[in-house]
């Protein structure tokens, strides 16, 4: 069975719309969608990242925006990065410091965490890899997509300096994800990685 593991964004879970919709798009493939909630400390979620991978080796990892940060890091993998954020010391530094509530239910029932400036610090030690270490083979192995009206994150240019424009897509759309983006955007991508087309 193929398995893609859906790494979600700030403040959501793995009980989100977008993978609801991506299990019911690739149920009759029989594909699964492992979508853990990933710990708000992100050294904490690298790490359950890093354990999931070599536990349930999935064959695609697909991220969206937080989630693009932890998937940019990882290597050797195929990976679908849907309006990544790789800047959110700065964002929250800006605009989210104190309590936040979540979006989506949490497995552990939370219904809100804080911000704080040791979460702003392991954010930005994280992005300081990003981009390090990209080999051709990374190259191959990754695609950007961003939507046209994001107005939360753009990190087009970094994208394509990091990974050119082979892989790079973008669509009519904003920084939350639809059923249509899903569905005619990144669905295509996803079979195609998985082999499917």
């Amino acid at each position: 069975m193929k398995k893609i593991l859906f790494l979600h964004g700030f403040a959501s879970s793995g009980h989100s719309g977008t993978v609801m919709t991506l299990r019911q798009l690739l149920y009759a493939d029989g594909v699964s969608v492992i979508a853990p909630d990933l710990p708000v400390m992100p050294q904490a979620a690298m790490t359950l990242i890093a354990q999931i991978i070599e536990e349930e080796k999935p064959d695609v990892v697909v991220t969206s925006s937080m989630g693009g940060l932890f998937g940019e890091q990882l290597r050797g993998i195929p990976r679908v990065l849907i309006n990544p954020a790789w800047s959110m010391s700065r964002l929250l530094t800006f605009g989210g410091m104190g309590r936040r509530e979540f979006y989506n239910k949490r497995a552990d029932g939370a219904k809100d965490f804080k911000v704080d400036k040791e979460m702003v610090a392991e954010f930005k030690a994280i992005e300081k890899s990003t981009g390090k270490g990209v080999t051709a083979e990374d190259k191959q192995l990754v695609w950007g997509l961003f939507g046209d009206k994001d107005k939360r994150v753009n990190h087009q240019k970094d994208y394509v300096k990091y990974y050119g424009k082979e892989h790079f897509v973008v669509f009519d759309g904003e920084h939350s994800l639809n059923d249509k983006v899903l569905s005619r955007v990144v669905l295509p991508i996803v079979r195609q990685l998985l082999g499917l087309n």
